[in-house]
């Protein structure tokens, strides 16, 4: 990998060059075993054909290929190889892929797998991945698996639990006059809807999770499955060639104000953040989310620590506070408050929730024990009566969407979100955005105008609600659930992170939270960085440009497709100012002239190449961004 790629993603590490497969109409590209970005005359029909083996903690093995042939012809692709996965404890599972594709629309994806020894999995089988574009709330027709067909439609606002069950197969349209069905055999199948964890997609998966897990494949016994997709019908269409006209980007509405942007504060954090404050001013953000568990070991000094930083910077402070629940509420909540008094830390809000809502808990589950939220929320009133006071949960949107809180007993709610619990490629990582709109929609469904709050949401995984711990990622790959990923260093955090304020932006937010000051999650270079250690990421110019942002009203942006993000705003006396972010891996032309003419100053564009100012050409708002470089206009 190039220096250049160093500076796009954070690693010398590739991601999997995809091998694009045809057969007339159908296409696919073939990624690690798997089939990514079914298309059937340019149009994306499944986003993913995937043989999936997960651990007990809901990791995602990768299996090593052998015996890979790939044959493309006129009218047919055909894949087939073998693969293996091995457990811990020694166990290891082998197995066969065959694939077939045929210009006649039919694709089938066959694996027959074998167990050498007892192997433990929480998964082993398919997962049928729909997008989300254009077939939200759509209709579909499922068959089940006793025979039975049912037409309904996918869910529009996010379904907290299983939309279908006891799958065989599911029918939509993919235009007008074509539709496409799946049909899943060898086991039984149900849906879930992704976008709980920010998915860009609805996930068909094999195993009903009523079922025990973890649980044992026995050595020797073969289990087969087959997907066979069949893509029907005579309408005709002509896809546009992607990429073949510069995005453009228009104003539109002025809307309410842009949300306060905030920066997470670990304990641990706080002496490296004191040595940096003339950095933490020059990031500039109006609030700090100071982080607070006792569960693990944080108590008085940890709030002196806050208190040191809380009066160097001149900052609104909220204390993220996870609470143990094991006795009187009264009593622990109390402790909390008196510790903060003592430790003389100023305060402008805090947000409670107990330690076990953290973890999740999936369908059929036994909800663990915890004191009623009423009862939490009124405790955390009576302690802190002088400040506001939020709820909801510190893990994900998830979590949020299936324990309802009572929103009103609070200030204002909040959840986080990461886009790697599922899988951890750059794609399905920026797709992630997609999702964004729907979870922002869903929780007004659900909690109406209460203020909102979102973050602290980063690339890699906080806290794993789903297993035992986050995976270490110390050689800096691509991972699920991983702790550290590479790609907070470069570039792409700072176009994700733009990406992100953009999507939210229509949702009126109270507070966003991207990013850390300092640490694995923060905006300064660690350790071993192509940037000197202590100075900024490239994800500081996109947090530092969402907080300059912030309580300007939002100005609507319209575009012509979704390869750049763009988030714009206006003060109450002066011109806009704008950010676009290239959101692939590709040089993406762009005609911003629209937005340039209502604003003032410069263009100024960040990439692999570093930062620069534009030409006249592209001062006029006609540029090329490349790959997931941020832009500032005015």
């Amino acid at each position: 990998m190039t220096k250049d790629s160093f500076l796009l993603c954070g690693t010398r590490a590739a991601d999997a060059e995809p091998v694009r497969l045809a057969a007339g109409p159908l296409s696919a590209d073939f990624v690690n075993g798997n089939l990514r970005t079914i298309r059937h005359d340019g149009i994306e029909v499944l986003r993913a054909i995937a043989y999936i083996v997960r651990d007990r903690d809901w990791g995602t093995y990768e299996p090593e290929l052998t015996d890979l042939v790939i044959d493309q012809g006129l009218d047919s692709f055909s894949v087939g190889y073998s693969a293996s996965c091995k457990g811990p404890d020694g166990g290891r599972l082998v197995f066969r892929a065959a694939i077939k594709g045929s210009a006649s629309g039919e694709l089938v994806f066959d694996v027959s797998a074998l167990p050498e020894s007892d192997f433990e999995t929480n998964r082993c089988g398919f997962c049928i991945l729909h997008p989300i574009a254009g077939l939200a709330g759509s209709a579909v027709k499922v068959e089940h698996t006793d025979g039975s067909v049912m037409d309904t439609k996918l869910p529009l606002l996010i379904a907290p639990w299983q939309p279908f069950k006891n799958m065989r197969a599911i029918t939509h349209q993919v235009r007008p006059g074509v539709s496409a069905e799946c049909r899943m055999e060898g086991d039984t199948f149900e849906m879930e809807d992704q976008r709980n964890w920010s998915d860009a997609s609805y996930k068909t998966y094999v195993r009903p999770l009523a079922l025990p897990w973890p649980y044992v494949l026995p050595a020797g016994q073969t289990n087969r499955q087959t997907i066979t997709l069949r893509i029907a019908g005579d309408g005709k269409f002509a896809a546009a060639a992607p990429g073949a006209e510069p995005v453009r980007i228009e104003p539109g509405e002025t809307g309410a104000k842009l949300p306060d942007v905030g920066v997470v504060i670990y304990p641990e954090d706080v002496e490296a953040a004191l040595s940096k404050l003339p950095l933490l001013s020059e990031l500039g953000p109006q609030q700090l989310v100071l982080h607070y568990d006792p569960t693990r070991g944080h108590g008085l000094d940890a709030l002196r620590a806050h208190a040191k930083l809380a009066a160097a910077f001149p900052a609104a402070t909220t204390l993220e506070c996870v609470l143990a629940c094991a006795g009187d509420l009264d009593i622990e909540l109390s402790g909390v408050a008196e510790m903060v008094r003592r430790a003389g830390l100023r305060l402008d809000a805090i947000a409670v929730s107990p330690s076990v809502d953290r973890q999740s808990t999936p369908p059929g589950s036994a909800w663990p024990a915890c004191p009623p939220l009423e009862d939490v929320y009124a405790a955390a009133r009576r302690a802190f009566p002088d400040i506001r006071l939020g709820g909801g949960m510190f893990s994900y949107f998830t979590e949020l969407n299936r324990k309802r809180v009572p929103a009103g007993l609070l200030d204002f709610v909040t959840h986080c979100t990461c886009p790697i619990v599922h899988a951890a490629d750059d794609l399905s990582v920026m797709q992630s955005l997609e999702a964004l709109p729907f979870i922002t929609q869903s929780t007004r469904a659900i909690y109406g105008a209460k203020p909102y709050r979102i973050g602290p949401s980063t690339i890699a995984m906080r806290q794993n609600p789903y297993g035992g711990a986050t995976k270490d990622n110390p050689a800096g790959q691509r991972i699920a659930m991983a702790n550290r990923d590479p790609r907070h260093a470069g570039l792409f955090a700072a176009a994700w992170t733009i990406g992100y304020a953009a999507r939210v932006a229509p949702a009126g937010l109270d507070m966003l939270t991207l990013s850390g000051f300092t640490g694995s999650f923060g905006v300064l270079a660690a350790a071993g960085e192509l940037a000197e250690e202590g100075t900024p990421r490239p994800i500081f110019h996109a947090v530092q440009g969402l907080a300059a942002l912030a309580g300007h009203a939002r100005i609507a942006v319209r575009i012509s497709d979704d390869r750049v993000a763009a988030l714009a705003g206006r003060p109450p006396a002066g011109a806009v100012t704008a950010w676009l972010a290239n959101t692939t891996s590709h040089d993406v032309p762009v005609d911003a002239s629209a937005l340039v003419r209502g604003a003032a100053g410069s263009v100024t564009i960040w990439d692999g190449a570093g930062v620069r100012r534009l030409d006249a050409g592209a001062a006029s708002g006609r540029l090329t961004m490349p790959a997931y470089a941020i832009a500032r206009i005015g």
